[in-house]
């Protein structure tokens, strides 16, 4: 990636659809939108407009940066999936930044847990130390100040993120995958699966 290629971040982990740029070492224009659902149908305007706003177009890309979760399971799986396509169609890597990594940003170095909430009155939590996480995420019961990491400019946050990563990586960086902390909420079918004829 070019020193001064644009990265472009965005978001659908949660009851909202997000973007923004982050280039030339600064952020740039943001868009966010709260929705609880439709994220599938508004992602790909929304990241045109921002693009046609920023005077760029998808060919201008050094990368993509976007959110993993934990959070929605469709909303995820909606983000990752085009984070994918579009590195594929483009030939630039993507990179996906977590939910504990947006609240550990600006937080220094120390060794801290990280929470984020779940459903059922519990929270994601997660260590970090230098920085960087050093266990894998937990399940935990929630505390009674819980923050979430979204607001207006996570587009832009999620593209610095992944910037700033790829630009110190020394090895190649891995494809997003969505990152779940729990199972799914998905009641087992109760009938046998329908038989599929040859």
């Amino acid at each position: 990636m070019r020193p001064d290629a644009p990265v472009l971040g965005f978001d659908t982990s949660a009851a909202h659809c997000a973007a923004g740029l982050f280039w030339e070492g600064r952020t740039m224009p943001s868009r966010y939108a709260e929705m609880q659902r439709g994220q599938a149908e508004a992602l790909m305007p929304m990241l045109e407009g921002l693009l046609t706003e920023a005077g760029l177009g998808w060919p201008d890309l050094g990368a993509i940066g976007v959110g993993i979760g934990p959070g929605n399971f469709t909303g995820i799986r909606i983000s990752v999936s085009a984070a994918r396509g579009l590195a594929l169609g483009l030939g630039i890597p993507a990179i996906g930044v977590s939910s504990f990594e947006l609240q550990a940003h600006g937080r220094g170095n120390g060794p801290m847990l990280i929470t984020l909430p779940a459903p059922r009155g519990q929270a994601y939590a997660q260590r970090f130390e230098g920085g960087a996480p050093v266990a894998a995420p937990d399940l935990i019961e929630a505390g009674p100040d819980t923050p979430a990491p979204y607001g207006p400019g996570i587009g832009s946050l999620i593209a610095e993120i992944a910037g700033r990563r790829l630009a110190g990586a020394t090895a190649p960086i891995p494809r997003p995958a969505p990152l779940y902390v729990r199972p799914a909420d998905a009641a087992p079918m109760r009938d046998a699966a329908p038989v599929i004829l040859p």
